[in-house]
């Protein structure tokens, strides 16, 4: 499959917003029963789900890094989802990752489910 790509991390003040983008393959959003998550990766801390997005109904899930905070959205036109951060804290460092083409066996935030990973665009969140 072909890999998504993520934009939009800098580095930003805590309390400071940032809206991530992930462009995936037309393929992707063709099949309206597809998946694509966010996850990031705090240095030495393992990958950590942050939410979900089906492409073609656009209901989403969120885990607890997630939740409250963060807003995932879709633009089917774009094969593009997008992943609106606010009220960032130093504790959302990290790399952000985009997961693409779902197996749906085990749940949405579990790594081993998805296909099709992006190369990550890093967030830096500076007290």
């Amino acid at each position: 499959q072909e890999q998504p790509v993520e934009s939009g991390g800098d580095s930003v003040q805590a309390g400071g917003s940032l809206r991530l983008s992930c462009t995936a393959s037309p393929s992707t959003f063709a099949n309206h029963r597809n998946y694509m998550a966010w996850f990031r990766q705090a240095p030495g801390k393992e990958r950590e789900g942050i939410g979900g997005i089906y492409t073609g109904s656009g209901a989403t899930s969120y885990g607890d890094a997630g939740k409250g905070r963060f807003t995932i959205s879709r633009d089917n036109a774009k094969n593009t989802i997008y992943l609106q951060m606010n009220s960032l804290t130093p504790e959302d460092t990290g790399m952000y990752y985009c997961a693409a083409d779902r197996n749906f066996v085990s749940p949405w935030f579990y790594t081993t489910e998805y296909n099709s990973w992006g190369q990550g665009t890093q967030v830096v969140v500076s007290s």
